[in-house]
């Protein structure tokens, strides 16, 4: 059984939530908005989507903001809470390409077992700094996993399978700001989850509205890779010797 819906963590981005929603439509895929505590204006905005489409649009509100992580695991509660099997994450400041939403469903189709995940394809809109950031970030997940394939970490692009990710979060306590989506993926590869990358682009619209705060999220990142480095030392030898299983 196979029945994956959208999930989008918003947080005052209502410059493109509405497009996302209209394309998502038009792809005939249902979606979860997770308003993680949004101004009025924002908060409207969503609500109004809900109304307008309840056919395909779910709403879930946080009456104090929890953060990305925080909102995509909401989202993912209420996935299952509707008897979806996987969730496709995808941010709501108009970055990703939603056409590539068919194939990434279609590789968890394929890979039920698996996370799919976007492997970005940048163009010159990405900020410098942003992207130097990301490689010392690729080469931390790639020593913490033991696993050189896995090139990016921080793409909130990606295909969940539900119920191995509310397990995992069950046992875990997870980052629950900007450094959940690095963090879950490399839990789930350590988990034994197979990862299934997929190139996709990825724009930074001059319009977009990003809440990464360059000082304390990175201070928050630095210190989730030092815990994960240890966590990957105690499991050296499980990971050496581990298969690699199939997806």
């Amino acid at each position: 059984m196979f029945r994956p819906i959208v999930v989008i963590p918003v947080y005052n981005h209502h410059s493109h939530i509405a497009s996302i929603v209209a394309s998502l439509r038009g792809l005939q895929q249902r979606c979860i908005l997770v308003d993680d505590a949004s101004e009025p204006a924002c908060a409207d905005t969503l609500r109004g989507l809900a109304d307008a489409y309840p056919d395909t649009v779910t709403l879930v509100r946080h009456q104090t903001n929890q953060g990305k992580g925080g909102a995509v695991l909401s989202g993912l509660a209420r996935a299952y809470a509707m008897g979806c099997t996987h969730a496709l994450q995808i941010d709501a400041d108009g970055q990703h390409d939603i056409d590539d939403v068919p194939t990434l469903l279609h590789l968890a189709r394929m890979h039920p077992r698996a996370l799919v995940t976007g492997q970005p394809v940048f163009d010159a809109s990405v900020p410098r700094s942003r992207l130097y950031l990301r490689y010392l970030t690729h080469a931390m997940v790639s020593l913490n996993t033991l696993n050189p394939t896995l090139r990016d970490a921080m793409c909130g692009f990606r295909v969940y399978p539900v119920r191995r990710v509310l397990a995992l979060a069950r046992r875990v306590t997870l980052g629950r700001r900007m450094d959940f989506d690095i963090e879950i993926l490399v839990r789930l590869d350590w988990a034994g989850v197979p990862i299934v990358l997929q190139p996709t682009r990825v724009q930074y619209p001059k319009d977009g509205v990003s809440h990464f705060r360059l000082l304390t999220d990175n201070a928050r990142i630095t210190s989730l890779h030092t815990r994960l480095f240890f966590g990957m030392v105690a499991r050296v030898p499980r990971l050496l010797g581990r298969p690699r299983v199939p997806a």
